[in-house]
């Protein structure tokens, strides 16, 4: 009996262990390449906040809104060309989810000393992103924050390290407004967005980014 209890708890390892993705950061870097094009070479998003970070969100949330956009229960036009099996099959999202959520990106410039050459500076430059000040009432917007969102979202909008939902912290104020736009009115998925943002009104939101454009200062 020992000896059948000991057999089948060895083939759940191994059926849980084969179901573990393999990750390949080359190909994830390889794959980037592509997605550079949009959110830039180092996940850093760009054409002042259309195309969102992705450096530094979390891997299997990435994964998970690729998916969405191949099933297209996630409407986004510029993604069809690349989210499809053709262009991205199931098997490489980990390695570029993992690629992308490894990146770090800082906030301010480090101070360097002589030994440093122009290029690295440049270099590091390159990595160094911050969300530009948004006007709105600070003090509102960290009370709406604190109230409806710091639960998932983390202090400051830092995320959550346990936790699959994505910082807020350092991503583009633009592009989080439109999100939430597209949540009230159901063209995007949200588990609470009757409760959330339905009643939202656009001051209310003005203030929620103009909070979480300086909290990555």
């Amino acid at each position: 009996m020992r000896t059948f209890i000991f057999l089948l708890f060895s083939l759940l390892l191994s059926s849980v262990h084969a179901e573990e993705p393999e990750i390949d950061l080359d190909l994830g870097e390889e794959i980037n390449q592509v997605c550079a094009g949009c959110h830039g070479e180092y996940g850093e998003g760009g054409k002042n906040g259309e195309y969102p970070r992705l450096a530094g969100l979390p891997a299997t949330y990435i994964s998970a809104q690729i998916k969405l956009f191949k099933e297209e229960k996630r409407k986004n036009m510029p993604m069809r060309p690349y989210a499809n099996d053709r262009e991205l099959p199931d098997e490489d999202i980990p390695s570029v989810s993992a690629f992308l959520s490894q990146i770090k990106l800082t906030s301010q410039m480090p101070k360097f000393d002589e030994s440093v050459t122009a290029y690295e500076k440049l270099l590091i430059a390159k990595k160094v992103f911050n969300i530009p000040k948004l006007e709105g009432d600070l003090e509102l917007g960290e009370e709406l924050y604190v109230n409806d969102c710091q639960l998932c979202h983390g202090v400051n909008g830092a995320g959550k390290d346990d936790s699959d939902t994505p910082p807020l912290m350092g991503q583009y104020t633009q592009y989080m407004t439109k999100q939430i736009t597209q949540f009230a009115n159901g063209e995007r998925w949200h588990e609470y967005s009757e409760e959330l943002f339905s009643e939202l009104e656009p001051d209310e939101i003005q203030a929620i980014m103009a909070y979480l454009s300086i909290t990555d200062d």
